[in-house]
């Protein structure tokens, strides 16, 4: 094993990513793993924790979308979350969050995702305290023992779990917690990575049509590609006004059964509650980071007698209902075309700024 490993950290919020050296741990502790990175997702939840918009600690290795080769196998850790026997030279992705298991949240409430305690790679560490290797946008992570480690099967190749990222597995603890019925019209607004996972969650639990808002127009095919019904282009559709109007032409003038936002702006959370039809669902999904607030109307919710939902993170059992997903439905939703744009360790800075300027379906960093 090398002394050191390379790692590209975020020092300071709006400052530039720089490529940093750091002792690489030589020992693994007891469930542990230390796993030399093979790709890592550019999430849009990166471009909130670079501009400040979730008080993370610095200096931070960014990056909780990874898949890796196990290099070292700490004592006792001989199976994957799952049960599948582990061991070095295995290629593997992990949960992005470690619960405690005894918090209020954690033990009584059963919703690990609000644990009190709760860590994420990629988002919770200073990397300048050891193990120091805490991110994807690095040559190496260490695994702390307790996380929820996954092998691969060869046949789900890297491109297509990295597509997907975080953002499968958000969408299904989303629309497990606001729930669909059989034959519901569903809008999605935003046709980011989120997007798109709602877009075939949705469809894969018996959404009748889905009607996609967002662009660019690339991204939109894909959408069409996954089974959107219709795709609004907010260049064509430039308006709230216009797109709501379009939503109840869709849908006989009543407005979806259920709303689904993946954009991150809250700009476009009125307008979801006026495409909802009477006694629909409206899920809010895409605000992991703190925006900003926005002005809405209570009268619209009880008027409409609308149900509203809100969704953060996932469970690491949907870590692994996503794996199944990509197995089983991967004729179906092609998740690896999603990956547009590839970038080295030391252009990291690139890559968050093509995310952020919709330049890129899914930007990867290639260590």
């Amino acid at each position: 094993m090398p002394a050191t490993f390379k790692a590209a950290v975020l020092s300071e919020f709006k400052t530039p990513i720089v490529l940093r050296e750091f002792p690489l741990p030589q020992s693994t502790e007891p469930g542990g793993a230390l796993v030399r990175i093979q790709m890592a997702g550019v999430c849009g939840t990166d471009v909130h924790l670079w501009k400040g918009q979730l008080p993370i600690p610095r200096p931070n290795i960014l990056g909780h979308e990874t898949v890796g080769i196990i290099e070292q196998c700490g004592v006792a850790l001989e199976q994957d979350w799952r049960g599948v026997p582990l061991q070095k030279g295995d290629r593997v992705t992990w949960s992005s969050s470690l619960a405690c298991g005894h918090c209020f949240y954690c033990k009584e409430k059963r919703q690990p995702t609000r644990c009190l305690n709760r860590k994420a790679y990629g988002i919770s560490y200073n990397c300048d305290e050891p193990p120091h290797c805490n991110g994807g946008y690095a040559e190496f992570i260490y695994l702390r023992p307790g996380s929820a480690i996954f092998k691969l099967d060869d046949q789900l190749t890297t491109e297509r779990v990295i597509g997907a990222g975080c953002a499968l597995v958000t969408a299904i603890h989303g629309i497990e917690r606001m729930g669909l019925n059989w034959g519901d019209v569903v809008v999605i607004q935003g046709a980011g990575p989120v997007g798109l996972a709602a877009l075939a969650v949705a469809l894969n639990h018996g959404a009748s049509r889905v009607i996609l808002i967002g662009g660019p127009e690339e991204r939109l095919k894909t959408a069409r590609r996954f089974g959107a019904a219709e795709c609004l282009n907010i260049e064509h559709f430039p308006s709230a006004e216009r797109r709501i109007q379009r939503v109840r032409e869709l849908t006989r003038g009543h407005g979806a059964d259920a709303v689904i936002e993946c954009v991150g702006s809250p700009e476009v959370v009125p307008e979801a509650l006026e495409m909802c039809r009477d006694g629909a669902k409206f899920l809010v999904l895409g605000h992991y980071g703190d925006a900003g607030e926005v002005s809405i109307n209570p009268h619209v919710i009880t008027r409409k007698q609308l149900q509203l939902h809100g969704s953060w993170g996932s469970e690491h059992r949907h870590m692994a209902q996503a794996l199944e997903f990509l197995a089983s439905q991967g004729g179906r939703f092609p998740f690896e075309e999603l990956v547009t744009h590839r970038f080295p360790l030391d252009r990291v800075m690139e890559a968050i700024e093509t995310t952020q300027k919709w330049q890129s379906t899914k930007s990867v960093v290639v260590p």
